[in-house]
């Protein structure tokens, strides 16, 4: 459930000889050999009033989607490269600074989904244990309401839509409709966390394609301009898993049917995993930003979450976060990554380790 990098092709075709000079220029190169003119130059200008005027309306989204459309038409490591790269890395550091809380890249902010969620807060009489859970988890249920024609959106892709059917046909015959329907549903909504962190910074992907047995995975087109940005997209498919797996879990509560309980502990274990800090895995991204001592901090939350739940596969994520913690970490701290994998940590274990009803423990 990784995402897997790609190499980008620029679509347009670069004219076969140099404006300036009459030097004929091969396929593929950005800039004259001879005089160094660039081959995009005129949409390049026009990529730059846009991004300005994106800029200008504080659209921090839009200008980080520009400015990186231009970095594909420069050459790698010429000064306009350089500069361009600096300028979505400070966008970036702009469209953090606006969002704040543990969900920051992902929760919502809106007042109605605050107030949806505070008015089954109160309806205690007849659903108390709902209403705790609704409160306790209100950014969740807020988020996914929010987000949920977004969601639908992504399914109009139909790579997404005919690997998911794919998934769930293997994972039917295995373990039932319900049980097949509810953990590609998760990882689907997993994965379009990624998507909407990765629209959020402008940075190019592909739609998430489903592999049976895998899970899911998204091809990046481009790379994120810092280690803080790639965090941020690494850490929101668990977060976006989170909200998932305690939906499935409150409707377990509101009906007490036990397929939506196996859906939420399910869920919530294949993102406890995801945290792993090893290879492509979300948690690696978000270790990356971390410094030693940040590591360290994880690796004590990931031991207390192992201590009171006695889960086998909290102990292989801390045996893993030790050994990256022993490595080089960042050299500048990043609160906000911390924060998100802590409570990712809590979060998942405490879901992971839900009953079911008809299975013992």
């Amino acid at each position: 459930m990784g995402d897997a990098p790609d190499a980008l092709s620029v679509e347009a075709s670069p004219p076969l000889v140099c404006a300036t000079c009459n030097t004929e220029i091969s396929p593929g190169r950005l800039a004259c050999p001879q005089c160094h003119r660039l081959v995009h130059a005129e949409r390049l200008g026009r990529l730059a009033k846009e991004a300005e005027a994106a800029v200008q309306f504080e659209d921090w989204p839009r200008a980080l989607q520009t400015w990186r459309q231009a970095l594909d038409l420069l050459p790698p490591g010429s000064r306009q490269h350089q500069a361009i790269s600096s300028k979505c890395s400070e966008l970036s550091r702009q469209l953090d600074q606006q969002s704040n809380g543990i969900g920051a890249s992902a929760a919502p902010s809106s007042d109605a989904g605050q107030s949806w969620t505070k008015s089954w807060a109160k309806r205690g009489a007849g659903l108390g244990t709902l209403g705790l859970f609704l409160w306790k988890f209100k950014f969740v249920f807020g988020f996914l309401l929010t987000k949920g024609k977004f969601l639908l959106l992504g399914l109009t892709k139909s790579s997404t839509f005919f690997s998911m059917l794919l998934a769930a046909g293997i994972y039917w015959t295995v373990w039932g409709w319900k049980f097949a329907l509810g953990i590609v549903g998760s990882i689907y909504v997993h994965e379009m966390g990624h998507v909407a962190a990765l629209q959020r910074y402008g940075i190019k992907a592909s739609a998430p394609m489903f592999i049976p047995g895998f899970g899911a995975l998204i091809r990046l087109k481009q790379n994120p301009s810092s280690a803080r940005e790639d965090a941020r997209v690494g850490l929101a498919g668990p977060i976006w898993g989170l909200g998932a797996a305690a939906a499935a879990y409150g409707i377990h509560l509101v009906t007490g049917a036990g397929s939506w309980a196996a859906i939420a502990k399910f869920g919530a274990w294949i993102n406890l995993f995801n945290l792993m800090p090893v290879w492509q895995l979300d948690g690696s991204r978000g270790f990356r930003a971390m410094t030693k001592q940040q590591r360290w901090f994880a690796v004590a939350a990931i031991g207390a979450a192992w201590f009171f739940t006695g889960d086998g596969l909290l102990f292989l994520v801390g045996l893993v976060a030790v050994v990256r913690a022993l490595g080089q970490g960042a050299e500048k701290p990043d609160q906000v990554a911390l924060a998100q994998y802590v409570f990712l940590v809590a979060a998942l274990a405490v879901l992971s380790s839900v009953d079911v009803p008809g299975v013992e423990r």
